[in-house]
C-alpha cells in the first residue's frame, strides 16, 4: 500500500480525515483533489493543468490522493495499488457537511488551500442528496473494475466508523 486512492460515495464522508490519519501512520504524502483544483476565489484550475497537476503526483512512488473527481480518475488509476472505499449513510454525510460548514465558515480548510473560504449553499447540498444513490451504484463497479483490470491491487471499502477505526489500527500495525 504505497499508492492509495481514497474515494467516497459523497462529500462529508471522511476522505480527507482519512487520508491525513493514513498519512500519518503510513508515512506517506497526502495530496487531496480540491487543493489541486480550485484556485484562490473558487475558480476551477483549467482541465489540462488539473490533469497535470495529478500526473507530476501519480509519477512519484508513494502516495495517498483523497477525491472523486470523475473525469481524471483514470490518471490516478493507472498508478495506483489500492482504493479505500467510504461509503457511510446519507445522513451522516449531510451532517458531517453541515459541521464543516460551521467548523470553517469564513475561512479556509486544509484540504481546499488559500483563497478557498467554506461556503455551503442550497445547490451543494441539493448535489451532495440527489447523486448519492447513484454513486453508489457506479463506485461499486468503478471498484470491481480497478480489481478485475489488475487482480494484485487491493481494494477495501470501509461502512461504518468501526470498519474505519479498525482499518486504521491494522494500517499503524
Amino acid at each position: 500500500m504505497k499508492r492509495v486512492m481514497i474515494l467516497g460515495v459523497s462529500s462529508g464522508v471522511g476522505k480527507s480525515t482519512l487520508a491525513r490519519e493514513m498519512g500519518k501512520r503510513l508515512d506517506l504524502p497526502v495530496y487531496h483533489l480540491d487543493a489541486l483544483h480550485w484556485e484562490p476565489g473558487w475558480k476551477e484550475a483549467d482541465p489540462d493543468v488539473f490533469a497535470a497537476r495529478q500526473k507530476a503526483v501519480t509519477a512519484g512512488d508513494e502516495w495517498i490522493i483523497e477525491g472523486n473527481y470523475r473525469p481524471t480518475y483514470n490518471i490516478r488509476a493507472a498508478r495506483a495499488d489500492t482504493i479505500v472505499y467510504v461509503e457511510l449513510p446519507l445522513r451522516v454525510c449531510l451532517y458531517r457537511v453541515l459541521r464543516r460548514w460551521w467548523q470553517f465558515r469564513g475561512r479556509s480548510r486544509p484540504d481546499l488551500g488559500a483563497g478557498c473560504e467554506e461556503r455551503l449553499d442550497y445547490g451543494f447540498l441539493s448535489f451532495v442528496v440527489t447523486t448519492y444513490r447513484r454513486r453508489k451504484k457506479e463506485m461499486q463497479e468503478r471498484l470491481l473494475k480497478f480489481q478485475l483490470e489488475n487482480p494484485s491491487r487491493e481494494v477495501i471499502q470501509l461502512k461504518n466508523k468501526r470498519e474505519i477505526h479498525a482499518f486504521l489500527d491494522d494500517v499503524s500495525r
